[in-house]
């Protein structure tokens, strides 16, 4: 009878352990999950805050500018489009970030273009309204390559985690699946060509 017993303890206290760290295992997946997806959030954050800024740069280069409506237009649309591009932070495929990194750099594209117009504006140039916005939104550049490489620091040690064993094991039992990164844009790696 005494052995019987034993063995019902042992079993009961593996059974136990095994549970704890199941349990375990699983809540530091959740907690890399929610962190990625926060950063995901950020990431989202400050690229709204250039689309903010757009309409108020594009109005103001409007003004001194008028012909240049081609140009104009390409941003409006191009802020229009990337501001439609919207990823579910709970599903960060590759495909949807890089849907997403698409059209925002169709939108940085265009930008660049209408910051280029100022150089055949004298006036343009020497607007005060114009080089604050233009200040805002090179401080907000700056913030999405920060805010992009926490992102992509949370996503990798999340994606470290489910593919590490014995972790893998339960991140496969619940469903957790790789998380996809930032990348650079195609092209990025070639310096662009100036000409004087």
């Amino acid at each position: 009878m005494k052995k019987k017993t034993i063995i019902w303890i042992v079993v009961a206290v593996v059974i136990l352990g095994s549970f704890a760290w199941v349990k375990n295992v699983y809540n530091k997946l959740v907690s890399a999950d929610e962190i990625a997806q926060s950063m995901w959030s950020q990431v989202e954050n400050v690229y709204q805050r250039r689309a903010d800024l757009i309409p108020n740069l594009v109005a103001t280069v409007k003004g001194y500018a008028a012909h240049e409506s081609e140009t104009l237009e390409s941003v409006v649309a191009a802020r229009a489009k990337a501001t439609q591009v919207t990823v579910d932070p709970s599903n960060l495929t590759a495909e949807s970030v890089a849907k997403f990194n698409e059209a925002q750099g169709e939108l940085s594209t265009a930008l660049g273009r209408l910051l280029l117009i100022q150089e055949n504006y004298p006036d343009l140039k020497a607007n005060e309204n114009f080089r604050d916005l233009q200040a805002q939104l090179e401080g907000t550049e700056n913030r999405i390559a920060t805010e992009r490489m926490k992102f992509n620091q949370a996503v990798k040690d999340y994606n470290t985690n489910i593919r590490r064993f014995p972790a893998n094991i339960i991140a496969s039992a619940f469903g957790f699946e790789k998380k996809g990164y930032f990348e650079a844009q195609a092209g990025a790696e070639t310096a662009p060509k100036v000409e004087f």
